[in-house]
């Protein structure tokens, strides 16, 4: 993730030599949950496309999909149908040696209650996954461009509670960059934010997709996070209902339009 935005790695897809595979891709992804005798179609075949060095939010109402689509894509959850590509790579048929790696070192996840362990410090907690990947060197030699993109510098060495709401995302945000994955996946980065710190998170998500090539894919109720996405893809009741690309002119319109507002 390291790479350029402008440089996307070149491979060998479908399309052809030379094309660029997807950092990450949904193909006709279902699944469905018993709540008690009732099965409920959570998702139904929906597919999407995340580009190297791109920034997507996935918005839609509550009981659209939207966590389902996360976890499916996360390789929390395993679909009924479908699968998930991660830069090229078909993660179906996976055993749970395989998935558990695939997870640690090409996903990175950002979560609503930042998820930190509380009994260790930033550092602690963001070099975590390297070590538990047996990288702990590189993930040292990461730490410092990413402590400073991100302003917590100055505060790898206190606790969780000792950090502010904003510094605490932002710390968790450096743990899911520190094995250098291909595909952030944030789920509500801001919900438990104030205002200026959800924009601070924001902020700097859109800074590293532009500045650093990150690939973010982020799951938001707030059409004001979503707009500082390059796209929207907007789910109802299961299924893509919409896109839209940001930079249109009625982007917001468009985002009122699908949420029935």
């Amino acid at each position: 993730m390291t790479r350029p935005p402008d440089s996307p790695r070149s491979t060998t897809t479908a399309d052809g030599p030379g094309a660029v595979a997807p950092a990450l891709e949904a193909v006709a992804l279902s699944k469905r949950y018993r709540l008690g005798e009732v099965q409920i179609l959570a998702l139904d075949d929906v597919s999407l496309q995340i580009a190297p060095g791109s920034f997507v939010a996935v918005m839609g109402p509550s009981g659209s999909g939207k966590s389902t689509l996360l976890h499916l894509l996360g390789l929390l959850d395993a679909p009924d149908e479908g699968t998930v590509l991660i830069d090229g790579q078909d993660t179906a048929g996976l055993d749970d040696d395989a998935l558990t790696a695939t997870r640690r070192d090409r996903i990175g996840f950002v979560f609503q209650t930042f998820e930190l362990i509380p009994n260790l410090s930033a550092r602690e907690n963001v070099l975590l996954p390297a070590e538990v990947a047996g990288r702990r060197a590189d993930g040292e030699r990461l730490l410092a461009s990413l402590a400073e993109h991100l302003d917590v510098a100055d505060r790898l060495e206190h606790r969780p509670a000792q950090l502010s709401g904003g510094q605490r995302q932002r710390v968790a945000l450096a743990r899911a960059l520190v094995n250098d994955p291909v595909v952030v996946l944030a789920d509500e980065p801001t919900g438990n934010l104030d205002s200026v710190s959800g924009q601070e998170v924001l902020d700097l998500l859109r800074s590293g997709v532009d500045d650093r090539g990150w690939t973010v894919a982020m799951v938001t109720h707030d059409p004001n996070a979503a707009m500082i996405a390059d796209r929207i893809v907007f789910l109802r009741d299961g299924r893509v209902a919409g896109e839209v690309d940001t930079r249109s002119d009625d982007a917001r319109e468009r985002i009122a339009s699908f949420a029935g507002v």
